[in-house]
C-alpha cells in the first residue's frame, strides 16, 4: 500500500489549538464499520451507544511533565530537554534541542540549578542521555519545573496543565496523553458503570514515536516504535468474561487498541503480562481483542490513520473525515471524537 493512499485534506483553522471549557462537549461522529454509514451526535451521547454487559478500556498512563528548558553551565546558552524514557533511577533518554551543542560532559542547569542533567551518552537524531542530580522527590521538581510536551501542531499555550491530561490519568510515564480519554469527566464515567457499563485500565506509555512522520512510499515498509504496556489481572479476567458472556469489547483510543491486541496476538487470550509493543496495525490486520474504538481525528499519513482505516475500511474512513472537514469538527488531540463500531 502506499503512503499517498492515507492523506486528506485538512484546513489549518481546523486543528484544535486549545481544549473546549467542558471535556464532554466535543463532538462525536459515530461510523458504522462494516455499512460507512455516519451519524453526527455529541461526545456525552456516547452513553446511548454503549450497552450494558460491555466493557471499556481505558489508558490510565500520566503524562510527564517532561518538557524543561534549561541553560547551559559552561556558555549559558539555552537547551531544551524532553524526557522522553527512563533508563535506570536518574538517567533518562531525552530529546534535545539543539542537541549539537550538547556533548558528553555537558551539564545543563534548570531552576536556578534546582535541578541539573550531566550528558552522559551522545545518540542519533537529537537524542541523549542524562544523569539527573538534586535535592527532594524528582517528580515533584520536574512539576515545578517542567511543561507539558504538546504535540508539534499545537502552537497555543495551555491555561491548565491538566487538560492535557485524562481524569483517570494514574501511571506516570507518557510523553504524550492518550487523547482520546481526554473526552471523559468523572459524571460521564459514572453514568457509564451504572448502566452495567465495566471499565478497566490498561497502561500504554505514549511515546514521541507517535507524531514521528512515516517516511517510506511502502507503508509495509514502515517500522514501528515501541513502547511499554502492562496489562493486570484483573483486567484480563473481566476482558475474558466479557467476551464468553458475548459482551463488546471497546478501547478508548489507539494505545488501548494496541495493548489489546498485541496481548491477544501472543497469547490468544487476555493474560496479565507487560513488556514493549511495536505492533504496526494497518488494512488487512484481523483484529482480535476489540469490537469498537473511541478516538480522535488523526493526522494525514499517520500510523494512527491506517490503524482506524483496518478497523473499518480505507474508503469509509476517508469519506468519514471528509464529512468532518464539511461539518467543521475540531481535529487531532484537543479536537472532536469518533466512535467506530
Amino acid at each position: 500500500m502506499e503512503l499517498k493512499e492515507f492523506d486528506y485534506e485538512l484546513p489549518k483553522e481546523l486543528i484544535a489549538q486549545v481544549p473546549l471549557k467542558k471535556r464532554d462537549a466535543s463532538r462525536l461522529l459515530v461510523l458504522e464499520r462494516n455499512t460507512g454509514k455516519i451519524h453526527h451526535k455529541m461526545f456525552s451521547d456516547i452513553l446511548d451507544e454503549l450497552h450494558p454487559g460491555d466493557t471499556l478500556v481505558i489508558n490510565d498512563t500520566k503524562v510527564l511533565p517532561a518538557r524543561l528548558i534549561g541553560t547551559k553551565e559552561e556558555t549559558g546558552a539555552a537547551i531544551e530537554v524532553l524526557l522522553l524514557k527512563n533508563i535506570e533511577k536518574d538517567t533518562w533518554e531525552c530529546l534535545t534541542k539543539p542537541a549539537r551543542r550538547v556533548k558528553v560532559g555537558t551539564t545543563i542547569a534548570f531552576g536556578d540549578g534546582r535541578l541539573k542533567a550531566i550528558c552522559t551518552k551522545e545518540k542519533e537524531e537529537g537524542l541523549r542521555e542524562y544523569t539527573f542530580t538534586y535535592e527532594g522527590i524528582f517528580i515533584e521538581i520536574l512539576e515545578a519545573l517542567g511543561t507539558m510536551p504538546l504535540p508539534p501542531y499545537i502552537h497555543e499555550q495551555l491555561e491548565d496543565q491538566n487538560r492535557y491530561q485524562t481524569v483517570y490519568a494514574k501511571e506516570l510515564g507518557s510523553a504524550a496523553a492518550p487523547t482520546a480519554g481526554l473526552h471523559f469527566t468523572e459524571e460521564l464515567l459514572e453514568k457509564i458503570k451504572a448502566k452495567n457499563i465495566q471499565i478497566v485500565p490498561v497502561t500504554l506509555h505514549v511515546g514521541l514515536g507517535t507524531f514521528r512522520p512515516v517516511e517510506v512510499d511502502k507503508i509495509e515498509e514502515h517500522k514501528m516504535h515501541t513502547e511499554f504496556y502492562i496489562m493486570s489481572e484483573e483486567t484480563a479476567k473481566i476482558l475474558n468474561e466479557t467476551r464468553k458472556n458475548k459482551g463488546r469489547i471497546i478501547a478508548v483510543g489507539t494505545t488501548s487498541t494496541r495493548v489489546l491486541e498485541t496481548v491477544m496476538k501472543e497469547h490468544e487470550k487476555f493474560v496479565s503480562c507487560s513488556g514493549f509493543t511495536n505492533i504496526f496495525i494497518y488494512p488487512g490486520y484481523t483484529f482480535q481483542g476489540i469490537d469498537g474504538l473511541i478516538t480522535n481525528f488523526h493526522l494525514p499519513k499517520s500510523t494512527l490513520l491506517m490503524l482506524v482505516s483496518a478497523f473499518s475500511k480505507k474508503e469509509y474512513i476517508l469519506k468519514a473525515y471528509q464529512e468532518a472537514v464539511q461539518e467543521k469538527y475540531r481535529f487531532f488531540s484537543f479536537g472532536d471524537a469518533m466512535f467506530i463500531i
